[in-house]
């Protein structure tokens, strides 16, 4: 009989942790115990929160990114060309520094940095305040359609006014939807800094919550009013004469490549011409006078969308361009041009939706007083901007 005795138990080779004061945080430095970043200058006095998660998370070679762009497209060009628009930034012209083989530690002396950097959201958008904010915004529409739904408000509606919202309200989901998915997503891919990206991404939220909030509302009115056709939208958009202006222009606007001019012929045009328009001279007058209390709620939460928040940072935006210390007269021109163009193809789409105002029983202000208090509006933004009154207004 064998007997086989235990093999001795022999040491395995596990590598040893050798510290050599390179991992992060090791080396101690000047500022290693400040509780502020250093490598921007605040708007303020005090630096805040959102600079600190958006100032300069985005790269760019021109100011401070000494090895170059990290990605590129096929044609040679760095991730974020300044070619995207026709409008420039102070530095703007100003040749990037020049790298080649060794130079990825490259120290620059005079960052080219150009005034694109200046932008500073005043909704101070990021991450944290888009989900809170459009949270609260769900969470209160949600609130008053079921409030309504609880006092059986929806019994109150005429069939004529039933009739309106089927067909009509339905029907700006398709701008809302249009605009937030190809228009204001795709501009946000083309800015050059993390502040325009985070305020025009937030932009681009705000209207394709909207168009969910009025498609979740078509929902329940089809379950809660006998008749409702939850598809008569689609025909209205499609082929209703009255909307055919509307859906031309936000079509064309989709298909805007430059996009400061995507922004600009939005927010700065299209929006109060023709969406303040629909929004605050129609809907929201309307709908009171003819026992509808809840729809004011879910259009009324779009509007405070643009005019309380996508408006205020597009302002911000302009204004920087056409105060710019260098290229001010430069971006006039073309502002003018774009908002000449915009302009006319706004006033005929805004037009065309006059029948509208007589379908109601109960009949809200007469068009031409909403159309010229929304004129009035957009001719005080535009002077806010620095620019003169376009002479289309006047049709």
């Amino acid at each position: 009989m064998t007997t086989t005795q235990d093999s001795p138990k022999t040491e395995r080779s596990v590598p040893k942790p050798v510290f050599t004061d390179a991992e992060a945080g090791a080396q101690v430095f000047p500022d290693s115990t400040l509780r502020h970043y250093n490598y921007y200058k605040p708007q303020k006095r005090k630096q805040s929160h959102y600079e600190d998660v958006t100032v300069d998370v985005q790269p760019d070679p021109r100011h401070y990114l000494s090895q170059g762009w990290l990605y590129g497209f096929s044609d040679g060009r760095g991730g974020y060309p300044l070619d995207w628009t026709a409008l420039k930034a102070w530095g703007s012209d100003k040749p990037s520094p020049e790298r080649g083989p060794g130079t990825g530690g490259l120290f620059v002396k005079d960052w080219p940095a150009t005034g694109w950097h200046e932008f500073r959201d005043p909704n101070e958008e990021w991450e944290l305040t888009l989900y809170r904010y459009n949270s609260n915004v769900v969470r209160q529409v949600t609130q008053n359609v079921e409030a309504a739904k609880q006092s059986k408000a929806f019994e109150q509606w005429n069939t004529n006014w039933v009739r309106f919202v089927e067909h009509h309200i339905g029907a700006w989901m398709h701008v809302d939807h249009g605009l937030g998915l190809y228009l204001y997503a795709n501009a946000n891919r083309r800015a050059p800094t993390n502040m325009h990206n985070n305020a025009i991404s937030v932009n681009s939220m705000h209207r394709i919550r909207s168009a969910q909030d009025l498609a979740l509302y078509n929902l329940t009115l089809s379950e809660e009013i006998e008749g409702f056709d939850g598809s008569a939208h689609l025909d209205t958009w499609n082929n209703d004469p009255a909307w055919q202006g509307v859906r031309d222009v936000a079509e064309q606007l989709t298909g805007i490549d430059d996009w400061c001019e995507a922004i600009f012929a939005a927010n700065i045009v299209f929006e109060p011409l023709v969406g303040e328009l629909f929004r605050s001279q129609l809907v929201q007058q309307a709908a009171p006078r003819n026992g509808d209390f809840v729809t004011p709620t879910v259009v009324g939460a779009a509007e405070y969308d643009f005019a309380e928040r996508d408006l205020r940072y597009s302002t911000a935006m302009f204004e920087l361009l056409t105060n710019d210390k260098e290229f001010a007269d430069h971006n006039k021109a073309i502002l003018s041009d774009w908002m000449a163009n915009w302009t006319t193809k706004s006033l005929e789409a805004a037009r065309k939706l006059q029948p509208l105002w007589s379908q109601p029983d109960a009949k809200p202000p007469r068009f031409e007083d909403g159309l010229d208090r929304v004129k009035n509006r957009f001719s005080g933004i535009v002077t806010s901007l620095g620019l003169e009154v376009p002479k289309e207004l006047a049709q």
